[in-house]
This record gives structure tokens, sequence and C-alpha cells, in this order.
């Protein structure tokens, strides 16, 4: 493969992750959980640590709380996350009575990792930034602001969310609830 067909197949990729957010996102500004939850692997690992405020120099060990050790915002799986589905489709779940308007806009898409192999088991490593607005009743406004590192799992002819970690750029929620997806 020449480097030129090589720079292609990359752009081709990057357009095609790219689409895939834009899809994932479409459907949750839509509240099409079942069609997203069909979007994650069955084994994902959906992860948002605490963040902390911390000493210069002590960020990279100190700053997130850790997977599987301490509180975490969310620390689930599919199963947890189609029940918090179902709950918000009873439409008697009291954070989301009336409904929330949410907005998710995605960006700064960047594969940062390709495992080698058959299409059928190849995983991409891939980070974005995010921005979710979300309004509720007349006067709840909360946006929240952050980076995602997903792992792809390409899966039947299209990609499934393996794992996400979300890092919010925030230590303080002041939101009344997180019954939304990121």
């Amino acid at each position: 493969m020449s480097a030129r067909e090589s720079a292609i197949d990359a752009l081709l990729l990057q357009r095609e992750i790219e689409a895939f957010y834009y899809f994932e996102a479409e459907l949750l500004d839509d509240r099409r959980y079942g069609e997203w939850l069909d979007l994650l692997a069955d084994d994902i690992v959906y992860f948002m640590p605490l963040r902390r405020n911390v000493k210069y120099g002590s960020q990279a060990a100190d700053e997130n709380s850790v997977e599987g050790v301490d509180a975490a915002w969310f620390d689930e799986g599919k199963h947890t996350l189609t029940q918090r589905v179902a709950q918000i489709k009873t439409g008697i779940h009291w954070a989301e009575e009336p409904l929330s308007r949410i907005r998710h806009l995605v960006t700064n898409v960047q594969i940062a990792h390709s495992t080698s192999g058959e299409m059928s088991a190849k995983e991409l490593d891939v980070k974005s930034r995010f921005l979710v607005y979300r309004n509720r009743i007349d006067d709840e406004t909360d946006i929240f602001v952050g980076q995602r590192t997903d792992r792809l799992r390409y899966v039947g002819g299209g990609w499934k969310v393996a794992r996400r970690e979300i890092l919010l750029d925030q230590s303080t929620l002041l939101a009344k609830n997180l019954t939304f997806f990121f």
C-alpha cells in the first residue's frame, strides 16, 4: 500500500469514527436510548472518576479517583446502564420529570491507537472532547465540558463502545443530578 493510499485510509477511518460519534450524540439528544444501548458492547466499562484539586506536580497520581478502588460519578456496565434507561423510560423518574432538554457536542476526535488484525477484531483507542448542555424546567441549566477516552470495537459490521472514561473539567458538580449520559 502506498503512502497516499494509507493516508486516504486514515482519513476515511477518521471520518467514519466522527460520524459514529455524531450519530451517538443524536441518539442521546433525541432520547433514543434503546438504540444508544445497541452502540455499547456487552462488556462495556462506563467510568467517570471524581476529580480532585491537587497540588502542582501530583496531578498525574492524585487528580482522578481510581477505577474499582475509589468512589466515582459513574462506574457501570451494560446492565446498570440498561437499568438507568428503563428507569428514565418509566416517565416517573423524579429527576427527569419533566424531561431535560440536552445537546451533546463532540469535537477534537483523535484516533490514538488501532490494533492490527482482521477487521472483525479491530479495536481503536479514541479521544474526544465534549460539551453537554442541559436545561430543565424554567431555570435549571447545566453545562459539562470534558474529555472522553473510548475503546471502540468493530463488531458485526459496526462500531461499539467497549470502554468509556469521562473526565469532567470540574471537581465540584453544581448540577442537581446526573441522570443523562455522556
